[in-house]
């Protein structure tokens, strides 16, 4: 059984983990390379302290972390489950979660960024109901470099009541 609960502090170290891992199997070779050597597991346990109020993850019966994702404002910022839990509903568990945060905080509109060369991601987010808006070039500061990641704006918005 999988539960979705807000981060904790203890959390933060397996989500940097976790991050370090999905994020290089979505991005490596469709991002500036610049950026992916930036993207070092060191920066990813150094930026993730300071996102747990913005952090929900999923986890199973003993408390093993499958996913989680970030929620700023509109944006679904963060959206990664482990290897071994792709397929399995925890993602789309985890993307309803975030939508019900968005909406929650009054949005009527939510937003995310998917690296244009992520198939599978931009798979899922078609599966379950969001629309590729076009082109966006996302700017990333890392590593005290800035860099323009070629991105997909991907929208959804609230269901009519």
């Amino acid at each position: 059984m999988t539960s979705i609960r807000p981060a904790t502090d203890a959390d933060m170290g397996p989500v940097a983990d976790l991050w370090h891992q999905g994020w290089h199997d979505g991005h490596a070779g469709h991002v500036p390379e610049g950026l992916t050597a930036a993207r070092t597991l060191t920066a990813f346990h150094e930026r993730t302290p300071s996102r747990v109020a913005d952090t929900s993850v999923a986890v199973d019966d003993a408390g093993e972390l499958l996913g989680f994702v970030m929620v700023v404002g509109d944006e679904v910022e963060q959206v990664f489950v482990t290897p071994g839990a792709r397929g399995t509903a925890t993602a789309a568990d985890l993307l309803a979660e975030a939508e019900r945060q968005v909406f929650a905080a009054g949005h009527e509109e939510a937003w995310l960024a998917v690296v244009a060369g992520n198939a599978r991601a931009r798979r899922f987010y078609d599966k379950h109901g969001w629309r590729d808006t076009g082109d966006l070039p996302y700017e990333v500061v890392a590593g005290g470099a800035t860099y323009v990641s070629p991105c997909r704006r991907y929208v959804k918005r609230r269901a009519a009541s």
